[in-house]
């Protein structure tokens, strides 16, 4: 059998990397990856032209996406992780004392379905009855999915996030790539500011030992129409990706501090990067719930049409 030429879009992670230099192969396949330096070109290129044959996309433009037809399909397999109850920062002259606080409020995310946004939106809504349909959500970035229909509430003004945040016109704003950045570069010393949620880090271990959600970053798509003329492809990408995760995290010298978060976090799931349908099953159908409950994608949405049954190792 000739081997198959994938184009391949992936970040570069301690636990893709065997796999994009060769030192792991995909078993009748022949991995032709196309670098970037940030995944956000690559998502746009996907989701609007499917210049890949398996590419790294943000889940939930993923789910918006599939929603709307998209010619391509999730593994069950997802190359980032992390928690969603710290993240969004709340200006110390914005009188929000708790949550619930923020409705009526001005709160700027970089777009409306970056993930993060929505993982911390669902959280604040189940946890701490805040209600995102309350809020004016200001945004500054398009929305990879660019025939996306927003909800009323939100708007773009033309002005970048961090100019608004250190302006006082956002009483609140998500930092890093969802946002405004590391704040305590770019926002600097005139305006004080605090994480929304004290103690996150135990806030979110007692979510997940009480929900089992462990919030998914980071899905690999397949089109649609190799998955259906090649019935072993999916089988053979879900064992590579696994062979090469097992050998990062079995190489405990790595100390990048995505390394090291990495550790912190298997302290409290286990495996920081389970891959299956099963393992992931509560996560999935928590960001689906999300997606619908913030209007991103219809409520009518099938779990089966979004994650069909692919075969795959250990689900």
């Amino acid at each position: 059998m000739s081997e198959l030429p994938l184009r391949v879009a992936l970040g570069r992670y301690g636990h893709t990397r065997d796999l994009l230099d060769g030192r792991i192969l995909v078993d009748g396949c022949r991995l032709e990856p196309v670098e970037f330096e940030s995944m956000i070109p690559a998502y746009r290129r996907m989701v609007r032209s499917v210049e890949f044959d398996v590419c790294e996309l943000a889940p939930t433009t993923y789910l918006i996406a599939r929603a709307l037809g998209a010619p391509y399909v999730a593994l069950p397999v997802f190359l980032s992780r992390r928690f969603h109850h710290e993240g969004l920062v709340v200006r110390e002259d914005a009188g929000i004392k708790r949550p619930t606080d923020l409705h009526g409020k001005r709160v700027g995310v970089r777009a409306y379905s970056v993930t993060s946004a929505v993982w911390t939106r669902g959280v604040l809504s189940d946890e701490y009855g805040v209600d995102a349909d309350q809020i004016n959500w200001i945004v500054d970035d398009d929305e990879h999915v660019e025939s996306l229909v927003l909800p009323r509430n939100v708007s773009r003004p033309g002005t970048k996030l961090l100019d608004l945040f250190r302006s006082g016109e956002l009483a609140a704003a998500f930092t890093r790539g969802a946002g405004i950045g590391n704040p305590s570069v770019t926002v600097g010393g005139s305006v004080r500011y605090h994480e929304l949620l004290a103690d996150a880090d135990q806030l979110a271990a007692d979510w997940y030992r009480r929900t089992a959600v462990y919030p998914i970053h980071g899905v690999v798509v397949v089109r649609e129409e190799l998955l259906a003329k090649h019935d072993w492809l999916a089988d053979s990408l879900v064992r590579a990706f696994s062979a090469a995760k097992d050998r990062y995290l079995a190489d405990t010298s790595a100390s990048l501090p995505e390394d090291l978060r990495y550790r912190r976090l298997a302290e409290v799931v286990g495996d920081p990067l389970p891959y299956g349908l099963e393992e992931n099953r509560a996560s999935i159908c928590a960001l689906i719930a999300y997606s619908k409950q913030q209007g991103l994608i219809p409520t009518d949405s099938s779990t089966d049409l979004l994650f069909p049954q692919l075969a795959t190792t250990g689900s």
